[in-house]
């Protein structure tokens, strides 16, 4: 049996190395770097595009949590992550070239992976296809898609944050520091005096932006451009990616807000600006930057860009395993499929896994518990929805719990629970988790 995945990116990668283990023959499809993405650069498996970062690791936040249970279940992407990783505090961040390079590296060790470099136009829904191509995926494959689903495309669109060379900060200025000093300290701080922000605040809300194309008009709000955030009010970006709590100044004294840096690569020369996402021109860009406390000489090595996301409506579409109701053949996974994130993407990806194996070993679908956080997001995709978009891992998706608990110990609580009912569902399915290597044995 061969099954076909399109698109190599966090998802698709996950789900080509997830069922070639598994000893299936996998067409593994990416049109990288044949024809580029508005915002590729590289034909790189699993190129980051955003942020380099993976977000929390702390067991208690959802996607710390579902992070977990991808460890449980062998995840190729978030091996790679923890090899790969720069320091992030409390959060998982990555060398993006070395973190692809890890999963490219992986993936074509199997001879049962073939991978073809092509732009795919036409489904045959007669083969067992899982369609990985992001929120990015081609005009002509979207139109196929479009008549395989029969519903109108759907978009909205994230913005990519400006990275700046390390050696361009001042650093008698800026400070490192984590909130709250948890973890070793990673993050670049720059504090800003009331005034200081005022003027930043004022420059940035009267900026000139790149005039968004029809398909752009309407903001998602996990990855809100800066300077539309900032329009909602002066005080929004205070209380949101410049919120001074927790990161005092060396000398005891707590700034009016607080740009933080991340560290962006392996050789710690790059860093991106933290909820920085923005659709300025690249000049306003720079002229904005410059007027943060210790970025006024700042080199920017890669400035914010934004792009296209599509998305197709789920609750019509799929059930809680990722698969074409009416097309039994056909499953979704990644961005494309209405979950929102690196992480979330790649545990699409692997949850689409398991569900055709299940399907070609015991002809049946095997959907995931609902108190896991895999679980949650799939039955959250095919749920009925009005207001459907993308969305994050959360713990609102969960089920409540059952039990009397202390409102501060609910998310240990959740966290347990989680792990608790997936080794379960490993007991019961076993079968769908068995790692067959006799292919790397006897080739």
């Amino acid at each position: 049996m061969t099954i076909n995945i399109i698109g190599a990116g966090l998802a698709g990668s996950e789900a080509a190395y997830q069922l070639a283990k598994r000893n299936f023959k996998v067409k593994l499809y990416e049109m990288r770097p044949i024809k580029l993405t508005e915002a590729h650069k590289t034909g790189n498996f699993a190129e980051l595009v955003c942020t380099n970062s993976l977000r929390s690791n702390d067991i208690t936040n959802a996607v710390g949590l579902l992070k977990y249970e991808m460890e449980e279940l062998d995840s190729l992407i978030i091996r790679a992550a923890k090899n790969t990783s720069v320091p992030a505090g409390g959060s998982l961040a990555v060398d993006r070239e070395e973190f692809s390079k890890y999963i490219e590296n992986e993936l074509l060790q199997f001879k049962n992976i073939e991978v073809i470099n092509e732009e795919v136009t036409k489904i045959n829904e007669d083969e067992i296809t899982i369609i990985a191509t992001g929120p990015l995926t081609s005009s002509e494959l979207f139109k196929e898609i479009q008549s395989l689903i029969g519903l109108n495309q759907l978009h909205f669109f994230d913005a990519v944050a400006p990275i700046i060379s390390k050696d361009s900060i001042n650093m008698d200025i800026c400070y490192l520091k984590n909130r709250y000093d948890k973890g070793e300290a990673a993050y670049i701080n720059c504090p800003m005096s009331k005034e200081e922000y005022e003027l930043f605040y004022n420059e940035l809300i009267n900026a000139k932006t790149v005039a968004p194309k029809d398909f752009e008009k309407n903001v998602f709000e996990g990855c809100m451009p800066v300077e539309v955030m900032a329009k909602r009010g002066a005080q929004t970006l205070t209380f949101g990616p410049l919120k001074p709590v927790g990161l005092e100044k060396p000398d005891g004294t707590k700034p009016y807000a607080v740009i933080q840096l991340r560290r962006d690569d392996a050789l710690n020369e790059m860093y991106n600006i933290v909820g920085f996402q923005t659709s300025l021109t690249f000049g306003e860009q720079k002229r904005i930057i410059n007027l943060i406390p210790g970025l006024e000489k700042a080199n920017i090595i890669r400035y914010g860009v934004i792009h296209r996301n599509t998305y197709i409506e789920s609750p019509e579409v799929l059930n809680n395993s990722f698969q074409v109701i009416n097309k039994p053949n056909i499953f979704f996974a990644g961005q494309i499929s209405g979950v929102e994130g690196y992480v979330e993407s790649a545990a699409s990806g692997l949850n689409v896994a398991i569900q055709v194996t299940s399907l070609l070993k015991n002809n049946k679908l095997s959907p995931l518990p609902e108190t896991t956080v895999l679980g949650s997001m799939a039955r959250y995709v095919s749920t009925k929805n009005q207001n459907f978009v993308p969305m994050n891992a959360n713990f609102g998706l969960l089920p409540s719990l059952d039990l009397k608990h202390k409102k501060n110990e609910r998310k240990q609580l959740y966290a347990k629970r989680s792990l608790d009912d997936l080794n379960q569902f490993k007991e019961e399915f076993n079968e769908l988790f068995w790692n067959v290597w006799a292919l790397f044995i006897n080739n």
